[in-house]
C-alpha cells in the first residue's frame, strides 16, 4: 500500500481524537447529564481550552473533505506519485503538530503549522491534476 493511504489513515485516526477530545473538553465543564442528554439548553460559553479544542475541530473538518478527495481522485486516474506522497506528509504532520498547538493557545507558530498543511493538501491537488 503507497504511503499516502496510510497517512490518509492516520489522518482518520487524527480526526477521532480532535471529537474525543473536544467531546471530553465539553464534558468536563457541562457535565455527564449535558453529554447524555439531548443539549437543548442554553449553555455558559465554553471555557478557553474546550473551545479551542472544538474550533480545532471545525478547521481540520473543513480540509479534511478536500484532502480526501484529492487523494482519492488522485488515485483513481493513476496520478500518485511524490507531490501526493509529500503532499500527504505535510498535511498529515501540519494537522498532528496543530492540535496540540492550537490547544495551547500559541498563536503565530500555530498559524505557520498549518500553512504547511495548507501546502499539503494544495501538494495532493496538484498530484491530482497535473500528475
Amino acid at each position: 500500500m503507497r504511503p499516502e493511504f496510510y497517512l490518509l489513515g492516520a489522518t482518520l485516526l487524527l480526526a477521532l481524537v480532535h471529537i474525543f477530545w473536544a467531546g471530553n473538553a465539553r464534558t468536563r465543564q457541562y457535565g455527564t447529564a449535558w453529554n447524555m442528554g439531548a443539549r437543548d439548553a442554553q449553555m455558559p460559553p465554553l471555557a478557553p481550552l474546550p473551545a479551542r479544542l472544538l474550533r480545532a475541530q471545525a478547521n481540520l473538518f473543513e480540509t479534511l473533505p478536500l484532502f480526501i478527495g484529492a487523494l482519492l481522485g488522485a488515485a483513481v486516474v493513476g496520478r500518485l506519485g511524490w507531490k501526493t506522497e509529500a503532499g500527504a506528509h505535510l498535511y498529515f504532520w501540519g494537522r498532528l503538530i496543530y492540535l496540540p498547538l492550537y490547544a495551547a493557545g500559541i498563536p503565530k507558530v500555530r498559524t505557520f503549522v498549518w500553512m504547511v498543511a495548507t501546502l499539503g493538501l494544495l501538494f495532493v491537488v496538484a498530484g491530482l491534476m497535473l500528475g
